[in-house]
């Protein structure tokens, strides 16, 4: 049997035909976009007002620095070690208590840098960090 030009329309199509697709497709954004603007309508309505206060902030964060020569430094400025553990038994007082960020000098004595830390633990203080710099 021999296959004829007559017989072509019979044949199965393997493509996908789009046109019924993308009508579908329009229809969907027709409806979204008559749906969207009723959504996003409030109510009016008049909020309460208050006399309160803000919740309770943050303090500022004290930087506490040592150099290579084992100075310490109180936000930047000098201080001697009687000085620096009144000042973190104050700190320690605060209610909440400010973060202690220190600064320790690459070329410092590793001493030096846990002495400030073990007067900011006996002080009382909770929030201690290490401030360092990323290696480019």
């Amino acid at each position: 049997m021999a296959f004829s030009s007559e017989h072509d329309d019979e044949e199965v199509m393997s493509e996908i035909n789009m046109t019924p697709l993308v009508d579908v497709m329009l229809v969907l954004l027709i409806i979204f976009m008559l749906t969207v603007p009723v959504l996003t309508q409030s109510v009016d309505i008049k909020l309460p007002q208050t006399d309160g206060e803000l919740a309770e902030q943050t303090p500022e964060a004290v930087t506490i620095s040592v150099d290579a020569t084992g100075q310490i430094f109180w936000n930047e400025k000098p201080l001697d070690k009687a000085s620096l553990a009144t000042r973190l038994t104050d700190a320690a007082e605060q209610s909440p208590q400010p973060p202690i960020h220190i600064h320790g000098d690459r070329a410092a004595s590793y001493d030096h840098v846990i002495q400030v830390m073990t007067g900011a633990q006996q002080a009382g203080l909770t929030q201690l960090g290490f401030v360092t710099e990323t290696s480019r």
